[in-house]
């Protein structure tokens, strides 16, 4: 991660934050808080708060702010363990979409097919003043904004007592209808019922609002709106807020992930449970709460954030990082309480090493960075893994070789140091199924190939990368298997 004092990226090659087998954080070469996930096309996409560190005037980490942050990122999966790092967007400020905000947190995405094609949406938190949407004709953009101003304001009718105009979800119903939910905050110490968050319908184009924004009268809450469907029933879902003086008993405890349900998207909201502890009950760090619910094949999900990484890189300061884990209904309707950990969501199919792999698609790694190398014609970004030093590596999960492969190869790019990529199995200094000489380039872009034995049914598959110490080595775009 490149903020311009302090990467993630080490030259140590220990994990840092995700350690294998686990599956939290999803991933540990940055951070990404506030998760919203979009399912489409067998994979899931989680929008994040693209968190960085800040640093004080003798260069120290310091906490989080979240005033600068002006861009939101993306990751995908088919999986659900190893993660395809698709970069930022640049949301908001001059170099961004939507240059009438200055900020962008909190992000929720929503797909439709409208007038026969499959349009993309994201909405975004202008600080707690705005709530914005981007347009998109897929899920990882280009993205622009078409209506060049808030979508909702404070002059939006029903907002009148939403102290935060922020944290966005969305949510389209059967019928084609679609609502937003957000707000948060609490007005002059109404802690037991702020009466700040709201419902409003959104309009067949998904990028304006209809009539006025509903209250929800959702107990102690804070922030975070979430927004599910399941067997009929609307499951609106939010983090509670801190209030530390007595509550009256079934209420939410402090920083919590509760639910309501409905029989309408609109309401009205029965209060039910608790779905989520804070993450300081589940990891020892504590601050805010943030999560959002989704199925992919028939099973259900939460993605959620906690400082798991920055607690592991010593500075456990506001920076956050998704996780994932089950959600479980009861025959009732109800939802067990989840139970956060590092190990995560299980891994739903083996991953297949015969079509073209981009690099920056890993379970693992270690003092790797991804950043741009150029603009597909698509005009998204293209990505590579960079900033590859001796001793780094990356891992894919679960790799199915099938009967066996033959081949490697990867598109790479160096400067005046080549080096080295060993093909590893099961773990770091597993046995070695081939190796990959990457000359030195001239910052060209080539493909390098090599024979490769002992490929043959499902491994984790790490690549070490191996060259002159303290030098940057190569560039990776992708890689792919043949038979």
């Amino acid at each position: 991660m490149n903020d311009g004092k302090r990467d993630l990226s080490t030259s140590q090659t220990s994990a840092v934050g995700k350690m294998p087998p686990n599956g939290n954080p999803l991933v540990s070469h940055k951070f990404g808080a506030d998760p919203y996930a979009l399912v489409y096309h067998d994979r899931v996409y989680i929008y994040n708060t693209n968190d960085v560190f800040e640093y004080d005037e003798d260069g120290n980490v310091k906490e989080n702010t979240y005033g600068n942050i002006n861009k939101l990122s993306v990751i995908s999966t088919g999986d659900l363990m190893n993660w395809t790092d698709h970069g930022v967007i640049n949301v908001a400020g001059p170099q961004g979409a939507a240059t009438w905000a200055t900020q962008s947190w909190a992000p929720a995405a929503a797909h439709k097919v409208i007038n026969g094609k499959d349009k993309f949406f994201l909405y975004f938190a202008n600080n707690a003043s705005h709530i914005g949407v981007l347009t998109s004709d897929s899920p990882i953009g280009p993205w622009e904004d078409p209506i060049k101003r808030p979508l909702i304001s404070r002059a939006t009718p029903g907002v009148a007592g939403v102290t935060w105009l922020f944290d966005p979800a969305v949510f389209i119903d059967d019928n084609g209808r679609a609502y937003i939910y957000f707000g948060g905050g609490i007005p002059d110490g109404q802690y037991e019922m702020p009466n700040t968050a709201r419902v409003m319908e959104l309009g067949e184009d998904m990028i304006s609002v209809v009539g006025e924004a509903v209250p929800i009268p959702a107990p102690f809450m804070f922030e975070d709106a979430g927004i599910n469907k399941y067997n009929g029933k609307y499951y609106f879902s939010y983090c509670s807020n801190f209030y530390s003086g007595q509550r009256p008993e079934g209420s939410p405890e402090a920083g919590v992930i509760a639910y309501m349900i409905s029989d309408h998207p609109m309401g009205s909201w029965t209060y039910q449970d608790t779905i989520l502890k804070n993450p300081a009950y589940f990891f020892n760090v504590g601050g805010n709460n943030h999560h959002a619910m989704f199925s992919f094949k028939d099973k259900w999900y939460i993605a959620y954030h906690a400082q798991t990484l920055a607690k592991a890189l010593g500075e456990p300061k506001g920076y956050r990082s998704t996780h994932l884990n089950r959600v479980f209904f009861n025959e009732d309707g109800t939802i067990q309480e989840v139970q956060a950990d590092m190990k995560g969501a299980a891994m739903i199919k083996n991953f297949n090493p015969y079509a073209v792999v981009q690099a920056e698609t890993f379970a693992w790694s270690a003092g790797i960075e991804v950043t741009p190398v150029g603009t597909k014609n698509d005009g998204t970004v293209n990505l590579a893994v960079t900033n590859i030093e001796n001793g780094n590596w990356t891992a894919a999960a679960a790799v199915d070789f099938g009967d066996g492969a033959s081949e490697f190869s990867a598109v790479v790019s160096s400067e005046r140091h080549g080096g080295t990529i060993e093909l590893h199995l099961d773990r770091q200094d597993g046995a070695v199924i081939g190796i990959l000489n990457v000359p030195a380039t001239g910052g060209r872009w080539l493909t390098a190939s090599t024979n490769v034995s002992g490929a043959a049914g499902v491994h984790d598959l790490y690549f070490v990368y191996k060259g002159e110490p303290n030098q940057p080595l190569f560039r990776i775009d992708s890689w792919q298997f043949s038979r």
